[in-house]
């Protein structure tokens, strides 16, 4: 079976179906089989996604991918100073 990658307002939706099917009795097992997805992949996301709305999550992935840029950035100057420092030693 090929693997689909959800989007992060696909996950949103398909948490609050299975919250609508739990409350309408069925049990959490067959509420998560309805939606396509395996117990472990409800838990994650239900982990990761839980409380949050559609716009909260696209905010939360521009802040994580912000992040990994800001990272990347102090990573990069960081190397860039250790190698000036190492130069202006004379150890080269």
């Amino acid at each position: 079976m090929a693997r689909k990658r959800h989007k992060a307002e696909e996950i949103v939706t398909k948490l609050r179906q299975v919250e609508v099917l739990t409350a309408q009795g069925r049990p959490v097992a067959e509420a998560i089989r309805s939606i396509g997805v395996t117990e472990v992949t409800y838990y994650r996301w239900r982990s990761e996604y839980g409380g949050l709305k559609g716009d909260q999550v696209k905010r939360l992935k521009e802040l994580e991918a912000e992040n990994t840029r800001l990272r990347r950035a102090i990573s990069d100057l960081t190397l860039e100073k250790l190698i000036l420092k190492e130069a202006a030693s004379g150890n080269f």
